[in-house]
């Protein structure tokens, strides 16, 4: 007997995923843990494999579709058995009238009956002038009559932003088929406004996840953005003196791994910062673990894999594992569970020559702490104005968990790290 493999339940809360890419084809003979297709979630693209052994019967959903958990997405069976038609998911039953079934195949409608008779078709009148359709419940536009469609293709339509009336039908009598919608939106890439030409990209894969987090962040957190400087010549200089021995030992040593250190300590002090909201039980978590999220830019958006336990992690080690992690976040490999944990994030704008920025918080965290480009800055030391190394510091904190106070010491509290590196080690594991 045919099975109908559906997306199964990770069990890791999500919803839905997008196909990414097959990786068999209709009439393909699997094996049993053979990987079938690749699916993006989350940020993380994932591997799916086959439950069982057997041929290929039917593949519904294609590259680039979003698909629920326990939607279908094929049908396995023996060599023996016959291709299904359809998915039992999408079996929709036959819609009835007062005068009997209706076709589902298509959204034509139907000529109008009086006294259970039809009505013959009339000419066009020679100005092309033809009466609208009347039913029951109006005036019927013609436009409609002419696009056979189910309302399953219609609402991909709808989804995918394609002018149903532009597309062509490839199925049977010429109606349009979810292929020919999924062409169609892959297509659109030029048009106009009333101001000029545009273009048109769908928002899907890392950069969809992406926005949707951030909106849930911007609607769930009340955030706050504060700013200050600091001179890091000193951990300037010892980077410099110790980079090329860390080298050495296939490590690159950034200064995010001191970074990591300092906020880890003035966590601390300042718990609030590490913490979680339940909203359900409106109660605020506060976590006694370290695990420090670190924004990754890939060629598809901003991935934060996380730094578990960064309070028991050396220098060294966080800098190999640093440079690990956002490796694998760059070619895509990355694992979920190296996504998730995190109490704190930490972004590097400054790589990119960024200055101040008001960062969006990773919820459902409550803080997140934005580096600048360092400056080369005329600085008052000493009582006087001598040329010193300036990081720019931002950090964005949920105000209903916290005080501006708080996080003004906490900031004060990872400066004063910065500004002596030797309290890095002093007091660290």
């Amino acid at each position: 007997m045919p099975f109908d493999f559906v997306l199964p339940d990770s069990g890791e809360g999500i919803t839905e995923v997008e196909i990414r890419k097959w990786l068999i084809k209709e009439g393909d003979t699997i094996d049993e843990h053979q990987t079938m297709l690749e699916v993006e979630t989350d940020k993380a693209i994932v591997e799916v494999p086959s439950p069982k052994s057997g041929r290929v019967l039917k593949i519904y959903k294609r590259d680039g579709e979003i698909v629920k958990v326990g939607e279908v997405l094929m049908t396995i069976a023996g060599k023996d058995e016959t291709p299904v038609q359809e998915p039992p998911a999408e079996v929709r039953a036959r819609s009835v009238s007062v005068v009997g079934e209706l076709p589902e195949e298509e959204e034509k409608i139907p000529a109008m009956t009086i006294a259970g008779k039809e009505k013959t078709p009339v000419q066009e009148p020679p100005a092309d002038v033809r009466a609208r359709s009347v039913s029951v419940v109006g005036v019927l536009p013609e436009e409609e009559e002419e696009i056979l469609a189910t309302p399953a293709v219609r609402a991909l339509a709808k989804e995918r932003g394609v002018k149903i009336e532009d597309v062509k039908g490839s199925g049977p009598g010429g109606s349009i088929i979810r292929q020919d919608i999924l062409e169609a939106s892959e297509k659109i890439k030029g048009g106009e406004d009333e101001y000029g030409p545009t273009e048109r990209s769908p928002l899907k894969g890392l950069r969809r996840t992406i926005a949707k987090n951030l909106v849930t962040s911007q609607r769930m957190t009340a955030f706050v953005t504060g700013m200050d400087e600091a001179d890091i010549t000193e951990l300037w200089e010892l980077r410099e003196k110790e980079k090329r021995t860390v080298k050495d030992r296939g490590v690159h040593l950034t200064f995010l791994p001191f970074f990591i250190k300092a906020v880890q300590h003035a966590l601390t002090e300042h718990p609030l910062l590490n913490a979680s909201v339940d909203e359900e039980r409106e109660e605020l978590i506060i976590k006694k673990y370290y695990n420090i999220g670190i924004a990754v830019d890939t060629p598809e958006g901003l991935m934060v894999p996380v730094i578990k336990g960064a309070d028991k992690k050396t220098i060294l080690e966080l800098a190999s594992e640093i440079q690990q992690l956002s490796s694998l976040a760059r070619e895509r490999k990355i694992k979920m569970a190296d996504m998730k944990g995190g109490t704190f994030t930490i972004t590097n704008y400054g790589h990119f020559g960024g200055i101040f920025a008001t960062p969006i918080i990773n919820y459902p965290e409550v803080a997140i702490l934005g580096t600048g480009k360092v400056l080369e800055k005329p600085w008052v030391t000493g009582g006087q104005i001598v040329i010193r190394r300036i990081l720019p510091l931002s950090l964005t904190f949920d105000h209903r968990v916290t005080d501006g106070v708080d996080a003004a010491l906490f900031l004060t509290k990872v400066i004063r790290y910065l500004e002596d590196p030797g309290l890095l080690f002093i007091e660290s594991a």
